[in-house]
């Protein structure tokens, strides 16, 4: 865990979104330099800005149930069939994660000292900012080492990770201890308080100043915009924070550790109602928020660091086609790379909202695409369905004539029968003699997640209907959910409506709508270990042939890819390095 520190001077960020963060030159000065040159020291926390943890593309997908991949050669696809090892985690989060809270930690300890302008009233309020920014990562770098690290050890103690809370330099003691779980989520739920109480709400354009700025002496907007205004967009704010405490909760609450947390599933609810409510709850669900990275052309007219009202956080925004060569069908200049299971494709309802298994949804199997849940046709190339700029007809089906069919071609050609398209910006073209790229960017953090939560905590907290201290309920967020994907029959959700009282059937559901609404964005295989779901259900795919009259054969494909997880990975591992190298570290239950 021992950390050498490598200063970046970036450039100035006092206009400073993500997409600023630009490292120059490697620099080895004193950190006293920092006092006096506030670039040097905003320096110093962009570098936690730089090891964010979020990943741009589908990954951890294709080692659960909703997903393949044909790269035979994928860390994932090793580790969901067997090769899940603490010498081999590609799950693992503890370099980058303790790496950047070892530069926040250094910030912390010197952003005091730091001349950041010589009005005294100014300096502070940029002062109680970058404190604020540096609890806020700090939270969010701590909640992904637990999220992948904490667990059972051989002593049945549910264990979090080592807290750090000072820099470490050459004559530290790196032979640090883990804290319990519950030690670790208070830690984290500290540092995102103290986060959200410097923090502006949001980087805006503020006409007045908050009362203890007034109290200061500040009097004039635009002072306070100087150091708090849309420039800042991008940066961690306080309504981030407010999201990262509501992910760290439902975490806490969920089965696999409510039982050493100290946190309840009431509580959970409780910090995902307080960023809910701050956009007028259900009725702030924005009604185009299952598809925004189509949209992702509509940025550039929010301004610097601005974003849809489904997005919280996200990343810069680039021109690219990266997702596109790596996900498109082949026939479109794709590597077909993540494939979607029928699981997966099993899991989206018919249009009138009832699960397929249920007779009331006259599902057909031999025609399942027809009338099913418009996220389906969102998310999933299905037999059929069209892709690309010029809107090409993706055949799957053994009666294709390109590499598209199902197991055509080794590496390229879909091994499930279904090719991606979720993220994807269809009007991108890989072909070399075109390379057309459009803008793309992560959504960190979005809304619907935040509404999954809610729903989640407060079924388990309240019942279905229940809604605590609040003025919604998880039945009223799911409700909200399913119509804007179009869900029902004449403007009612009759299978939602005959659940409402039932909280065995509400969960299921609910942890249904997060799989769909959150499908490809890495939330799954978490999700599973929380809940200490099936990690091995066997992955699947449909062959689809044609008789010779035209009409198409759906045969299940019921084994394409066999998971080998084994119990004790409900909990993810130490690195099997740094238990060798430090006695006081141990190691979780089976690892």
């Amino acid at each position: 865990m021992k950390n050498i520190i490598k200063l970046w001077i970036f450039l100035p960020l006092l206009v400073a979104c993500d997409d600023l963060f630009e490292p120059a030159i490697e620099n080895n000065r004193d950190v006293d330099a920092m006092y006096d040159e506030p670039s040097y020291a905003q320096g110093i926390l962009a570098n936690a800005y730089v090891l964010l943890p979020y990943q741009t593309a589908p990954a951890s997908d294709v080692a659960t149930d909703d997903a393949v991949t044909n790269d035979n050669n994928n860390d994932y696809l090793r580790m969901a069939t067997g090769s899940w090892a603490a010498i081999n985690d590609p799950m693992s989060q503890w370099q980058g994660r303790f790496n950047a809270i070892q530069y926040i930690n250094l910030f912390l300890e010197n952003v005091d000292k730091v001349v950041w302008a010589k009005d005294s009233k100014i300096r502070t309020m940029f002062n109680d900012r970058f404190k604020g920014e540096a609890y806020g990562l700090r939270a969010l770098q701590m909640y992904y080492l637990l999220r992948a690290h904490g667990g059972v050890t051989e002593d049945g103690r549910l264990m979090g990770i080592p807290i750090l809370t000072a820099s470490e330099g050459p004559e530290s003691d790196f032979n640090h201890e883990r804290k319990t779980y519950a030690e670790c989520v208070e830690h984290i739920l500290n540092d995102a308080g103290k986060a959200i109480e410097l923090l502006p709400q949001e980087y805006k354009t503020f006409t007045d100043v908050p009362q203890k700025y007034k109290d200061l002496g500040v009097t004039n907007a635009s002072d306070y915009n100087r150091v708090n205004g849309e420039a800042f967009r991008g940066l961690m704010s306080g309504r981030i924070a407010k999201a990262v405490r509501a992910q760290v909760a439902l975490l806490a609450a969920s089965p696999a550790f409510s039982g050493g947390s100290g946190i309840t599933w009431e509580k959970a609810a409780d910090y995902a109602a307080d960023l809910l409510d701050d956009i007028g709850g259900t009725s702030g669900l924005d009604m185009t928020g299952r598809t925004w990275y189509v949209d992702a052309d509509k940025v550039t007219n929010y301004g610097l660091g601005g974003s849809p009202a489904e997005i919280i956080w996200r990343s810069s925004v680039d021109d690219n086609n990266d997702l596109e060569k790596s996900n498109f069908p082949p026939s479109l200049y794709g590597s077909g790379l993540v494939n979607p299971t029928e699981n997966l494709v099993d899991a989206f309802p018919m249009a009138n909202g009832y699960p397929i298994t249920e007779a009331e949804g006259d599902y057909d199997a031999s025609d399942p695409y027809l009338n099913r849940d418009p996220r389906l046709n969102d998310y999933i190339v299905v037999n059929g369905s069209t892709q690309g700029p010029s809107s090409t007809k993706i055949i799957t089906g053994t009666y294709g004539t390109t590499t598209d069919v199902t197991n055509k071609e080794s590496g390229k050609s879909t091994r499930t029968g279904y090719y991606l398209r979720k993220l994807l910006r269809s009007t991108c073209n890989p072909d070399p003699q075109y390379n057309t790229k459009q803008k793309h960017y992560t959504a960190r953090i979005r809304f619907t997640e935040i509404f999954l939560i809610y729903a989640e905590a407060a079924n388990e907290a309240w019942g279905p209907q229940g809604k605590g201290t609040h003025t919604y309920s998880a039945y009223e967020v799911i409700k909200a959910i399913r119509k804007r994907a179009g869900l029902g029959v004449n403007n009612t959700d009759p299978y939602l409506e005959s659940i409402k009282n039932d909280p065995d059937k509400m969960r299921v559901l609910i942890r249904n709508e997060r799989r769909l609404e959150l499908c490809f964005e890495n939330f799954r295989f978490w999700d599973l270990r929380r809940w200490k779901a099936d990690l091995n259900e066997t992955t699947r795919g449909m062959q689809i042939g044609q008789h010779t009259d035209g009409s198409l054969t759906y045969t299940p494909m019921p084994s394409v890819e066999v998971r080998k997880y084994k119990d004790y990975m409900y909990y993810g591992p130490i690195p099997n390095n740094e238990i060798l190298k430090w006695d006081n570290l141990k190691q979780n239950k089976g690892w």
